[in-house]
């Protein structure tokens, strides 16, 4: 499964990006698909997931202001960010996994900066 990330740029604080994640291929036979973010020097951390049987989860940080869902026709997962703060500045990954096998996407910088 090839995963293609897009949707990141800079934005002020306080304002919202949309990144989109297409799969090459149908993600209704994906058991799970999630976005992560890191930054230099730090570990790579999940920010959102959505499995498929509808369960969301979120990180502490992110909750209430990101929110993850799919579209199953377009073979994409969205994260929708809203009320962006500098700390979560990134670079965001697509993620996804069919039983045991995991597929990571190229990543795509968010930046939050006045």
């Amino acid at each position: 499964v090839q995963l293609q990330a897009s949707g990141g740029g800079l934005v002020e604080p306080g304002g919202s990006l949309r990144l989109s994640c297409v799969a090459s291929e149908s993600i209704g036979t994906l058991n799970f698909m999630a976005w992560y973010r890191q930054t230099p020097g730090k570990q790579r951390e999940l920010v959102a997931a959505d499995n498929s049987g509808g369960a969301t989860t979120y990180a502490d940080s992110v909750k209430g202001r990101f929110s993850i869902s799919r579209d199953n026709a377009k073979n994409t997962v969205y994260l929708e960010m809203n009320a962006l703060k500098p700390e979560d500045t990134a670079v965001y990954y697509c993620n996804a996994r069919r039983d045991t096998v995991y597929y990571w996407g190229q990543g795509t910088l968010v930046t939050v900066s006045s």
